[in-house]
C-alpha cells in the first residue's frame, strides 16, 4: 500500500481583512524608452474582428473590450487594415458606404470602412526601440491619428504587426488625465498638450 507523504506545504486560513494588490499607475519621464507605452501582442491578445461582420457588431466589441482600435481580419487571420472608434461613432464612412452600396446601415459590414493597411502609418519596432519617449513625442506631433501600428520582420511570415501605440496611453504614462485632454483626438492633439508643459 502506497503512502502519500504529507505536503511542505501548508495553506494558511486569513482571519482578518487584507487589503487587494492593484497595479500601479506607471509613470514615465521623457528621457523613458518609448518602448514602454507599447501594447506588445506578443504579451496582450490583439482585439480583432472579422472583415464581414456588421459595423455594429464591432462597436460593441469596443465597448466590451475597452478599447478604440480593432485590427481588421480575413478568413486566413491576415490583418487586411485597422478599425478606429471614430468611424463606427462618427458614421461619415457608414454613411458613404450605404449610398455607394444601396444598402441600410444593418448591411455596412467592418471591410467596406476599414482603414486599408497601406493607408495606416507604421513604425518598426527596431526604430520604436532606439526612441525616447520625447523623440516619440516630437515624431508624433503633427501625425493626426490616435493609434500606431508597430511591426517587425518575421522568418517565416515577412512583416507581421508587433504592436500598437496609442496617443492615449502615452499621455497617460506622462501623467496627463484623461480630463485634461478632453479635447484630445489624435497624437497631434496630445502632443499640444505633452510639448506645452515640461516633461
Amino acid at each position: 500500500m502506497t503512502t502519500l507523504s504529507p505536503s511542505p506545504i501548508q495553506p494558511v486560513a486569513l482571519h482578518a481583512r487584507p487589503t487587494i494588490a492593484t497595479p500601479e499607475s506607471l509613470i514615465l519621464d521623457a528621457q523613458s524608452p518609448a518602448m514602454m507605452v507599447l501594447t506588445d501582442f506578443a504579451r496582450t491578445s490583439p482585439q480583432t474582428i472579422h472583415a464581414d461582420r456588421p459595423v455594429d457588431e464591432a462597436h460593441q466589441k469596443m465597448i466590451s473590450s475597452g478599447v478604440r482600435l480593432l485590427l481588421v481580419i480575413d478568413d486566413q487571420g491576415h490583418c487586411s487594415g485597422v478599425l478606429p472608434a471614430r468611424e463606427v461613432i462618427g458614421g461619415r464612412l457608414i454613411t458613404l458606404a450605404m449610398q455607394q452600396h444601396r444598402i441600410d446601415r444593418d448591411d455596412v459590414t467592418v471591410g467596406m470602412i476599414q482603414t486599408p493597411l497601406h493607408k495606416t502609418p507604421t513604425l518598426t519596432l527596431e526604430t520604436l526601440a532606439e526612441l525616447t519617449l520625447d523623440d516619440l513625442v516630437q515624431s508624433l506631433r503633427s501625425f493626426g491619428d490616435q493609434h500606431l501600428l508597430v511591426t517587425e520582420p518575421t522568418p517565416r511570415h515577412g512583416v507581421r504587426i508587433r504592436g500598437v501605440i496609442s496617443a492615449a496611453d502615452i499621455a497617460r504614462v506622462l501623467g496627463y488625465r484623461p480630463g485634461g485632454l478632453a479635447e484630445a483626438r489624435s497624437f497631434a492633439d496630445i502632443c499640444k498638450v505633452v510639448l506645452g508643459r515640461e516633461l
